[in-house]
């Protein structure tokens, strides 16, 4: 860029891109997510028992068995058993295989119903095969309870394969640490390890807990955490989590948190709470069944009532139609399709989202992802890999680059700020402490103090110096020759006078440019990116991405006007935000869905966002959204599917035309279509 003389005037725009405020690690807890009000967190008393009495699923095909066995015996030779002397022989086989075949939904109903609580799908279910057994419909009764059975023997099922890529966190869960004392090594629970304490980890075994490798060189395998499958590296000075696995050296680790304050802890609890945060058309589901069941009951009694009241002279033989049409009716109308499918189709979006790295902390999510059209991002740590290094080193005013770097390298010794990391780093690197000690020595750096969206000021020895973007040298009436610099940049000035700028380099993350592809791809109207970043370096990267559009320079509080204002022009449309969970908490609590590259455990990622992105990839954003769009699908169909074969059916029960046996199919087959259906989340 051509220099300019060093007046203010000639300076046309500010750059924000050495925010320390807006980089600050401190959570904003109370910015409270808007967008998670009203979600229960606790499960409804009415869900169905799919636990069979708490059987294993090799007992359950067991009894299954014995079941079936003996349902064929009694449906062959019924004609038979039924001539035995008060047709004892028939009872004898076919109530053992009506008892243990419906056991579950007996006692669940005289449960609910001890409890108040009358309709619901084992009420039905239960009225519907006493009152065929009353009837002397005995096989017909068994017949509902044995499908109903092996329907849920199907879903249970199910269930097992989506809690498989659930289950695969929990396998890593480490069993044993080596704990290193005194040259001694003893093997304890992980739960005894404190922080700060050695341990060892040999090839072949899961690390038991975070820490930093202190010595060997290894590779690990993180798939367990982050759904990759290519091991990670690690060397001396590297974080290592809980949960990976050691595939080569032997390492020899520091522990820097508690076994519970791990990041495979904090993952289990949030993959097993997930749960409770129900999609509204769960909750749906579940009032719409407390509001048709009682009705289908009312309209069962009325077909069994009614019509014979009607009828001049009815015969028994009329009565038992009336009375057989009511049951057929009831067992038709049992929303078990209906309850079951749409959980679980649910449950398997957040275990096949949690399969491919990306953790979805409720299904009400997968609802929200769905109905994104507008992705909002942060720059750096996001889109580019946030791993500064110092580019150029600019002097002014009789300062060397030596003497720039070493007070620039003071001045950020207490900050946690990328950007002073990378600076500090540089000065290790380029200077020695026998030939720049005072550059390494923080006592003289006095009177600290970050200014909100402009940088910091210090006291190093006898100077007042200052460090930060273009609108701190405007604020402090610093005279300098530059304004727009291409790159993320460190104005220094030293008693007033400009002594200087840094140059900093961020580099795009790998899969960046794809990630935008694939979200245009899959129909994502907007992707637009919020910075503090001067304008030429969010320029940049925007045109490098293919973004529609981008805001830079903005302060914290910048953020969350530009999220605000997106979300008013997104229409009906969702709007994303993707951030690295710490800087960008309130925005991420603003918009609709807020997304957290997981960075490999960043416990404030994990903590504020609502979907995780475990691999801190930027493309695995298009896959949470398919999930979310395929799970909403399938949850739809399972919907349309129950309410069009039960209507039609219904229909048929109350005018006759159906039997028991159809009856069982719109039932039972409607659930068990159902949950196939909705096991194709998984995959």
């Amino acid at each position: 860029m051509k220099a300019r003389k060093p007046t203010q005037s000639s300076c046309c725009g500010h750059d924000d891109d050495h925010d320390h405020q807006s980089h600050k690690t401190a959570h904003d807890h109370t910015a409270g997510h808007s967008h998670n009000d009203g979600h229960s967190h606790s499960h409804d008393d009415d869900d169905h028992d799919h636990s069979h009495g708490g059987g294993d699923l090799k007992q359950e095909i067991i009894v299954t068995a014995i079941v079936v066995v003996l349902f064929l015996v009694g449906f062959i030779f019924e004609q038979q058993l039924h001539n035995t002397p008060y047709s004892i022989a028939e009872y004898a086989v076919l109530i053992p295989a009506y008892l243990l075949s419906g056991w579950g939904v007996l006692s669940s109903a005289g449960r609910n119903i001890l409890k108040g609580r009358l309709f619901d799908e084992n009420f039905l279910m239960t009225i519907a095969t006493l009152g065929a057994i009353a009837i002397h419909l005995l096989p017909e009764a068994v017949a509902v309870m044995l499908f109903f059975r092996i329907g849920e023997l199907f879903q249970e099922s199910a269930v097992g394969r989506s809690r498989k890529s659930i289950s695969a966190l929990l396998e890593v869960r480490p069993d044993t640490a080596n704990l290193k004392i005194n040259g001694e090594v003893r093997q304890v629970s992980p739960e005894s390890v404190k922080i700060g304490d050695t341990i060892l980890v040999k090839p072949g075994e899961k690390v038991p807990l975070d820490g930093e490798v202190l010595d060997g060189n290894s590779q690990v395998d993180t798939s367990a955490l982050t759904g990759e499958s290519v091991p990670r590296t690690v060397k001396p000075g590297e974080t290592v989590l809980a949960g990976m696995i050691n595939q080569s050296g032997v390492l020899t680790i520091k522990t820097t948190k508690l076994f519970g304050e791990s990041s495979i802890a904090r993952i289990l609890e949030l993959v097993q709470n997930a749960s409770s945060k129900k999609a509204e058309t769960e909750k749906f589901i579940r009032k719409f069944a407390k509001i048709y069941t009682p009705i289908v009951v009312f309209l069962s009694l009325a077909v069994a009532i009614l019509p014979p009241l009607f009828m001049n002279n009815p015969t028994d033989v009329d009565r038992f139609r009336w009375v057989y049409n009511a049951l057929v009716l009831l067992v038709i109308s049992c929303p078990c399709g209906l309850v079951i499918s749409i959980p679980l189709g649910y449950f398997g979006g957040v275990g096949g989202a949690a399969k491919r790295g990306v953790l979805v902390k409720g299904s009400t999510y997968l609802d929200t992802l769905a109905a994104v059209n507008t992705v909002v991002f942060d720059k750096t740590g996001t889109l580019t890999q946030g791993v500064f290094k110092v580019a150029q080193i600019i002097p002014k005013n009789g300062f060397t680059e030596e003497k720039l770097l070493a007070l620039a390298a003071q001045v950020e010794s207490h900050s946690n700020h990328p950007v002073a990391q990378s600076i500090r780093t540089a000065y290790g690197q380029a200077f020695s402490a026998e030939r720049n000690s005072e550059g390494t020595d923080e006592s003289q750096v006095q009177d600290y103090k970050e200014i909100a969206g402009h940088g910091i000021q210090a006291k190093v020895g006898n100077q007042l110096v200052i460090a930060g973007n273009d609108r701190l040298l405007h604020r402090e009436n610093i005279a300098h020759d530059v304004c727009q610099v291409d790159g993320t940049v460190v104005h220094l000035a030293a008693n007033g006078t400009y002594a200087g700028r840094i140059i900093i380099a961020d580099e795009l993350k790998e899969d960046a440019v794809e990630a935008i592809r694939s979200l245009r791809k899959i129909g994502v109207e907007k992707t637009i990116m919020l910075t503090g970043d001067n304008q030429s370096v969010a320029e940049g990267v925007a045109r490098q991405l293919g973004l529609s559009g981008y805001r830079a320079e903005l302060l914290p509080e910048g953020k969350v006007e530009a999220i605000e204002q997106i979300l008013r022009e997104s229409g009906k449309g969702k709007v994303a935000f993707v951030g690295d969970g710490i800087n960008d908490a309130p925005v991420i609590a603003r918009a609709d869905v807020g997304m957290a590259m997981g960075g490999l455990g960043s416990d404030a990622a994990i903590e504020t966002a609502d979907v995780v992105i475990m691999t801190d990839a930027p493309s695995k954003i298009a896959e949470a959204i398919q999930i979310g769009r395929k799970t909403h699908r399938i949850v739809i169909q399972n919907i349309v599917m129950a309410m069009v074969v039960k209507g039609f059916f219904i229909i048929l029960g109350a005018f006759g035309l159906a039997s028991l046996w159809e009856a069982v199919f719109a039932d039972v087959g409607v659930a068990l279509l159902a949950v196939l259906n909705a096991n194709r989340v998984v995959r």
